[in-house]
């Protein structure tokens, strides 16, 4: 009796203990589960960098935690100019050296570094050179002051505005991390049907908090801003571009951001596009409004990304309507501005064309822009993963100016040496423990900021990477895992977009069928078929998009 209650009472412990034990598995490491080194095998040196370089000193722990190999040494020379945040990775015996021109350059590679021994690849004999494709990698959050996210499906916004700029979540440091990791070094915080509180002096004060914690890592702060600011917050009686009382207002708010954030990024605009205010509620263009903003930008070296997402709802065929609006005005948008063009004409499909003016607008900086968060594909219910969507972009050629004009080469550095490049994501991130709502959306994020630093990548390499670093390498998990990864666009393109045929989605939430909507500009079924009816005025379009792509 006594040996029964003394082996029931041990059963009892062990059910309470045991547990306590062990980690479950939450996603909330993403990609990064290295583990800690208890006894490092080298040293890590820095050589001719400042003791008060927070990035470097955050390079160097990074190293002393997780690299398992031999000494490591971390160079800083500002005269490499030519590797912009890039950096060179070599090996002699069983020294790694790390040559980069910024200190966010040594910080890349120690991630690339430990990328590679999570991996178990290895250094090529040759040694590496890693320079980013696009100058400004950025992520756009459609985060709400009030906590929520429009088309967010991950909880709510991780940005707790009510308790900024007094106290700090651990999540904060924890998504600078992420992003340094993979390359993103900007962040614009809030959507982009913006409220103009954000530029009130208490909000600015809690944009600094955040620009204060994601600066070692790399990332600079933008916010989209509401065009009626000046009206909203700031007693104007209108917000036309061309007032100068309204550039006056732009220019003093300018001066005030950069004093509470020196290294302040920018705004990304969202202007005369589905109900929100922009220039041509004055009579003014695109450019005018852009314009404005960028003259008050540029003495500070801010940037402005200009949303060509542009449709009105009563207009025939929104298709069209970016093209039309935009190409009659290339050549007239100041150096520091760039449009940022939906990947599609449409919006965010599970499969369309590229956007034709990709391949337009030659005298004007283009952006790409992709939806991370899958409005259209599932919200975070589904498994999607989406570089083969981004590389089917990247990849088409626009025949702009003949063959091998590839999206990819009309929007990165190699075709605008001198100006300044990006390319954006919307954001699939949200309070949830697992950042994305499902575990295989990380992989989505993972492979976005891959492709924004080295646009050659494959899907294949990604998703390999992605999976032995967030899961194992063994190939009899690893290899069912990719195949599904890899197979998983197409799947959701047959059952979302049967015949091509778009917009068969219930209109207000975008998930689940309805096929019978009757929505104007989109699939319309008649007695001359299923289709959009794009009739005679539409040919003078038709011929200038031939000129893009002939």
């Amino acid at each position: 009796m006594r040996y029964t209650m003394y082996f029931h009472f041990l059963m009892l412990a062990l059910l309470f203990i045991f547990p306590a034990t062990l980690r479950s598995e939450d996603g909330s490491q993403l990609w990064l589960r290295f583990s800690k080194q208890v006894k490092p095998v080298g040293t890590i040196q820095v050589i001719k960098g400042k003791s008060t370089d927070v990035t470097l000193a955050l390079a160097k722990q990074e190293l002393e935690c997780y690299w398992k190999g031999g000494d490591v040494i971390l160079k800083l020379d500002p005269s490499r100019k030519d590797l912009k945040d890039g950096y060179q990775i070599s090996q002699h015996e069983n020294q790694v050296y790390i040559i980069a021109g910024q200190s966010v350059g040594i910080l890349y590679a120690v991630y690339h570094l430990l990328r590679l021994q999570e991996t178990g690849a290895g250094i090529p004999q040759s040694g590496l050179v890693e320079i980013p494709a696009y100058d400004i990698r950025v992520l756009n959050h459609w985060d709400n002051l009030d906590g929520t996210i429009e088309r967010g499906y991950a909880g709510h916004s991780l940005w707790n505005w009510e308790e900024l700029p007094n106290k700090l979540s651990p999540r904060y440091e924890q998504y600078g991390r992420a992003n340094a990791s993979i390359g993103i070094n900007a962040t614009v915080l809030n959507n982009v049907n913006a409220s103009s509180d954000l530029l009130k002096p208490d909000y600015l004060k809690k944009v600094k908090a955040l620009a204060d914690v994601f600066r070692k890592y790399g990332i600079k702060v933008y916010v989209s801003i509401n065009f009626s600011s000046p009206q909203n917050i700031g007693g104007l009686t209108n917000s036309d571009p061309l007032n100068q009382e309204v550039k006056r207002w732009w220019k003093s708010k300018v001066k005030e951001i950069y004093a509470l954030i020196p290294d302040f990024g920018g705004f990304l605009v969202k202007a005369n596009s589905e109900g929100q205010p922009g220039p041509q509620d004055y009579g003014r263009t695109h450019a005018d409004g852009a314009n404005m903003l960028a003259d008050a930008l540029s003495p500070y070296g801010g940037t402005v990304f200009w949303r060509a997402f542009v449709y009105h709802p009563t207009k025939d065929d929104r298709a069209k309507q970016a093209y039309q609006e935009f190409v009659p005005l290339d050549g007239q948008f100041r150096d520091n501005v760039i449009l940022q063009v939906k990947n599609g004409p449409i919006d965010f499909q599970p499969r369309e064309p590229f956007n034709p003016l990709l391949g337009a607008m030659p005298n004007t900086a283009k952006m790409l822009e992709f939806q991370l968060t899958q409005e259209y594909l599932g919200f975070s219910n589904h498994l999607v993963y989406l570089a083969p969507l981004f590389k089917e972009v990247l990849d088409s050629d626009t025949y702009a100016n003949g063959k091998g004009q590839t999206v990819s080469k009309l929007t990165d550095s190699r075709g605008h040496l001198g100006r300044k490049t990006a390319i954006a994501a919307v954001a699939n991130i949200g309070l949830d423990t697992n950042w994305t709502g499902h575990h295989f959306a990380q992989a989505n994020l993972y492979a976005f900021g891959r492709l924004a630093w080295n646009n050659n990548l494959s899907s294949v390499q990604i998703a390999d990477e992605w999976i032995r670093m967030t899961f194992t390498g063994v190939q009899e998990f690893a290899e069912p895992i990719k195949k599904l990864m890899l197979e998983s666009r197409e799947a959701a393109v047959d059952y979302m977009m049967p015949l091509g045929l778009h917009h068969l989605f219930a209109f207000e939430h975008h998930y689940g069928p309805e096929p019978w909507g009757d929505i104007p500009g989109d699939v319309q079924t008649g007695c001359h078929g299923i289709t959009i009816m794009r009739i005679a005025w539409d040919w003078a379009l038709t011929e200038r998009l031939m000129e893009v792509v002939l």
